[in-house]
């Protein structure tokens, strides 16, 4: 799926830290205030321990797991909606991902100062938006002038697009995000070309000292507190801590991770959170060749899921075998899925759901 979450926040607040725990490729860290440029795009496998137990009732050569998509874009500052400091690069590649994820800064280092001058991750969070909001209203403006003429001139729908576009304005005007916005049927046809930036989910790391990793701090809770009520989630992360786990080999992990009161790494419900976030969700092709993660979007067909194996399978499709995750590690073989009754057969309108275990029948 091409679908990418950006990873953003004020510089140096450590989210190229993070970035480098999980991504295929690896970015350079520096303490400099924006030393970096460029965005940096990497791939994370999502952990997903079905794999693993599919494993028990299916000997094969290999597990492979789904991915999803990061860019670590360059440090923000205030006056990026006006190009300082990075901010052109900034929201330009803000604008082609599909998911914000905005790290906080919540640790102390005196050797490390706040390019604001204080810890203060509420106030931080008001920058981000406060900047996307003004880039939002420009580019809403920009398109209400453009309409105001098509209204004037009878242009069909032109009216209804109107009227989304004062209703976005008259929000964006309110310092208020527009995935706040309740919007009707009119008003998210309207969205679909614009890429307006805060239009996109959102969720936020609280970057935390390593002492903080499992229980918070008192910066975490300000945070907590500040987006109580909001449909979006907090993460506690400790980025040097996650550093220090990445390196190790996985049979020292553990030990590791119950020394800092962890159970896994931050960064493994950082990339479901992500995966989450995107609207994204897995089923599983099993045999004794490999057993495979999948990613599809939420609502996808079985044809369309067919589809994301091959374009072949899709085209040709003519039916879908499907064993439901749970029925499958429980009744421990297909053989015994088929005798209880909990092997099904589906066409071309079955919505496939989370952890569905699929073979597709199909013919070219």
């Amino acid at each position: 799926m091409a679908l990418r979450c950006g990873i953003v926040g004020l510089t140096n607040i450590g989210k190229t830290t993070i970035f480098n725990c999980f991504s295929n490729t690896k970015a350079e860290v520096t303490n400099y205030t924006f030393s970096s440029s460029k965005s940096n795009i990497g791939m994370a496998f999502v952990p997903d321990n079905r794999l693993y137990e599919l494993e028990k009732y299916q000997v094969t050569e290999k597990l492979v797991p789904t991915t999803v998509e990061f860019t670590d874009i360059p440090g923000l500052a205030k006056g990026s909606n006006k190009g300082e400091g990075n901010g052109n690069q900034f929201l330009g590649d803000l604008r082609n991902t599909d998911a914000i994820i905005h790290v906080l800064r919540c640790f102390e280092d005196a050797n490390l100062p706040h390019i604001e001058g204080s810890i203060y991750p509420v106030r931080d969070i008001e920058i981000l938006d406060f900047e996307l909001q003004v880039k939002d209203l420009d580019a809403v403006n920009k398109k209400i002038t453009k309409i105001e003429k098509l209204v004037k001139l009878g242009e069909k729908g032109a009216k209804k697009s109107l009227d989304s576009l004062i209703k976005f304005k008259n929000h964006l005007d309110d310092f208020k995000n527009i995935r706040s916005l309740e919007l009707n049927d009119d008003d998210i046809l309207e969205l679909e070309d614009m890429f307006l930036l805060t239009s996109k989910p959102i969720l936020y790391v609280c970057n935390v000292d390593d002492d903080s990793a499992s229980k918070g701090n008192k910066y975490v809770e300000k945070v907590e507190e500040y987006l109580k009520g909001q449909p979006t989630e907090v993460i506690v992360i400790a980025a040097n801590l996650e550093a220090e786990i990445s390196e190790l080999d996985p049979t020292d992990r553990q030990e590791f991770l119950n020394d800092a009161g962890l159970t896994e790494p931050g960064i493994n419900r950082l990339i479901r959170s992500a995966f989450k976030l995107l609207n994204l969700q897995t089923f599983f092709t099993v045999g004794p060749k490999e057993i495979r993660a999948w990613t599809i979007k939420k609502g996808y067909t079985a044809p369309e899921a067919a589809g994301v194996i091959h374009s072949d399978l899709k085209r040709g499709f003519i039916r879908a075998e499907v064993m439901k995750y749970h029925d499958f590690i429980t009744l421990k073989s297909e053989a015994t899925c088929k005798a209880n009754g909990k092997f099904y057969i589906e066409g071309k309108n079955y919505i496939v759901e989370d952890g569905d275990i699929l073979h597709i029948r199909f013919n070219v």
